[in-house]
């Protein structure tokens, strides 16, 4: 069976974090630790990734922190998972040292599953991520707080 490593979670949860609670100001990443339970030295890694890879943008100072460098229903969660290397999608990967069998039946299949799942995954957006959150009851922080302007 497939498995999520902890890096991708981390990289998911964290940009759907910021996509759910960048507004008006960007999301310092000791708030994402807080709200997620990352560990911070992990957090630190992959938001790093993400800015290189221009999924999020990060903001200096002490109000700083960081946003999406898209709209959220342009980053798609296949390219999160490719920026930290969920899966090795080296044609060549893992040839070294097998048999004519594994060469042209096994890895043939495996590389065509793992493009229907790229596909698939290229298919859902951080914006879709963000609704299934807010329908799960895992609202921003700022929309807990409602203001009554009832006078």
């Amino acid at each position: 069976m497939l498995r999520l490593s902890k890096k991708t979670l981390f990289a998911l949860e964290a940009v759907v974090d910021v996509a759910c609670n960048s507004r008006p100001s960007p999301v310092q990443s000791r708030s994402i630790t807080h709200r997620q339970g990352i560990p911070q030295r992990y957090l630190e890694q992959v938001m790093q990734e993400l800015v290189r890879a221009g999924i999020l943008k990060g903001l200096r100072g002490p109000k700083g922190g960081y946003r999406l460098a898209r709209e959220r229903r342009r980053v798609t969660v296949g390219e999160i998972v490719r920026v930290v290397g969920a899966l090795d999608l080296n044609k060549e990967s893992g040839h070294g040292g097998t048999s004519e069998l594994g060469y042209k039946v096994v890895y043939p299949v495996w590389n065509k599953l793992q493009k229907e799942m790229m596909d698939r995954l290229n298919s859902i957006t951080v914006e879709d991520l963000c609704n299934l959150a807010q329908e799960a009851g895992l609202t921003p922080e700022d929309e807990q707080k409602q203001v009554d302007f009832n006078i």
